[in-house]
């Protein structure tokens, strides 16, 4: 177990795959620490789809090593594929069969026995909300049952691993997030997660890490917290009850944006703990009362903007060339 909890869910060194002439990932590393979220976020033919698609084993790789699960996926394909389960952007679910026989039809492709297949696929649809509809074919499911009767299949396996591929695609609000509670109660559970998604606001709700890939290669990694604090324009506004206190944490911290009518002062600043108590240190040093302190970082859009220089949908030639 220690071992397990000691070694990376996912290791990849130097992965490289192209189709033709068009180089998709150009030497990617990552290491995904087990029962955490971690999220690849890049535009469309950055390379996401690409990555997981050779992670799962559906295509080789050019060159590069990957270990998932503590099993060398060149040489131990079939234990990876054990190990893992995969969520893609486009559900796998039969519209001709049931949600039970849907589960029941994975359950036998993993080899379990009928009676196990049975309890597996009672206790899935029961933890999934979809016990009263596990009868009715799966062509009547709204969006959101047949993303979490998509999962409910992946699980049917028991893995260790699942890779969502943009999993709440096409989803409404509610449903996106009936689908990030399923999410962290897995996490929860010692599963990991390998996320990629064109909402940012998922991956900063969800990742535990993210990394940032932009032409088959990662720019930036970090807790999303680190990667707002590389982006400048982060800044602590403080607040005070009268215009003295505003007037002589003005002279003390020198270079600050003023608002007279609100009695607030913009303090540049990445918000890091460090750089908050030495803020607040010189404030008390000169005994200087603030009424209300916050932190505004930039968010993930930021971030992606600054890092790729686009949106996250400038192109399609990924997904042209992965098909």
């Amino acid at each position: 177990m220690t071992t397990e909890l000691s070694r990376p869910a996912i290791a990849a060194t130097g992965l490289r795959k192209s189709f033709g002439d068009q180089i998709v990932l150009d030497g990617l590393d990552l290491n995904v620490r087990p029962g955490t979220v971690f999220s690849l976020l890049g535009a469309n033919g950055a390379g996401k789809t690409t990555t997981v698609r050779i992670l799962s084993t559906l295509i080789r790789a050019d060159s590069g090593d990957v270990q998932i699960a503590g099993h060398d996926l060149a040489r131990e394909p079939d234990a990876v594929r054990a190990a893992i389960g995969v969520t893609g952007q486009f559900s796998a679910v039969d519209n001709l069969l049931t949600g039970e026989e849907n589960l029941l039809l994975m359950a036998d492709l993993h080899h379990l026995a009928r009676a196990e297949g049975r309890r597996r696929a009672a206790r899935l649809l029961e933890r999934f909300g979809l016990t009263e509809a596990g009868r009715k074919p799966a062509s009547v499911y709204s969006g959101g049952m047949r993303r979490r009767l998509d999962l409910a299949m992946t699980l049917v396996g028991d893995p260790r691993v699942i890779f969502l591929d943009e999993p709440t695609t096409g989803l409404d609000p509610r449903s996106r997030r009936n689908m990030w509670q399923i999410i962290r109660e897995l996490v929860a559970g010692g599963v990991t997660i390998f996320l990629t998604t064109q909402y940012l606001e998922e991956a900063d709700q969800l990742a535990d890490r993210i990394a940032v890939l932009h032409h088959g290669r990662v720019v930036a990694e970090g807790t999303p917290a680190e990667l707002k604090r590389r982006i400048p324009g982060g800044h602590v506004r403080l607040r005070f009850t009268d215009p003295q206190s505003l007037d002589a944490a003005m002279s003390v911290l020198g270079r600050t944006s003023r608002d007279s009518d609100a009695l607030a002062l913009r303090v540049p600043g990445d918000g890091g703990l460090r750089s908050l108590k030495t803020l607040i240190g010189r404030l008390d040093d000169h005994s200087i009362e603030v009424a209300e302190l916050s932190v505004h970082t930039p968010d993930l859009d930021d971030v992606f903007l600054a890092l790729t220089g686009g949106p996250t949908d400038d192109s399609t030639n990924e997904k042209a060339t992965t098909r």
